[in-house]
């Protein structure tokens, strides 16, 4: 039976990705720049294959942020040390959901149209109407 990818694995696959995609960076571009393939940078999008220390090092130079912002919003639940109900509510982890959806080109081009709204008060209405339609 093939084993199942580390949670923090995942996590740090998916902020490559996010970063990469906003950025408008091709998997094939970020491949060249590390002399990998794109099936490569797939790989560790998924989190299927693990990113070692100095060539995360490097993908955060070439994508222009720290390496830190790797591992931002990391739910607890991807930390084996730390209870999956630590400081939660008895609700639902929603954070990979919507990690997936920030990630998909469909969420960064809603988060880059609507950061583009100057009217607090627009945003708000936008916020509201989009909650009534998915009622």
């Amino acid at each position: 039976m093939p084993k199942s990818p580390n949670p923090i694995d995942i996590h740090v696959g998916s902020r490559v990705r996010l970063r990469r995609m906003m950025i408008n960076m091709s998997q094939e571009k970020l491949g060249e720049s590390l002399d990998l393939t794109f099936q490569q940078i797939q790989k560790y999008e998924k989190g299927a294959n693990r990113i070692g220390a100095s060539r995360l090092y490097t993908i955060a130079k070439i994508l222009d942020v720290p390496v830190s912002f790797f591992f931002e919003d990391m739910p607890d639940s991807a930390d084996p040390k730390v209870s999956a109900n630590a400081g939660a509510l008895n609700e639902p982890d929603q954070t990979p959901f919507v990690m997936d959806f920030v990630s998909s080109a469909e969420g960064l081009q809603l988060n880059t149209a609507f950061s583009k709204i100057g009217s607090a008060e627009t945003r708000r209405k936008i916020v509201d109407l989009v909650k009534t339609l998915a009622d």
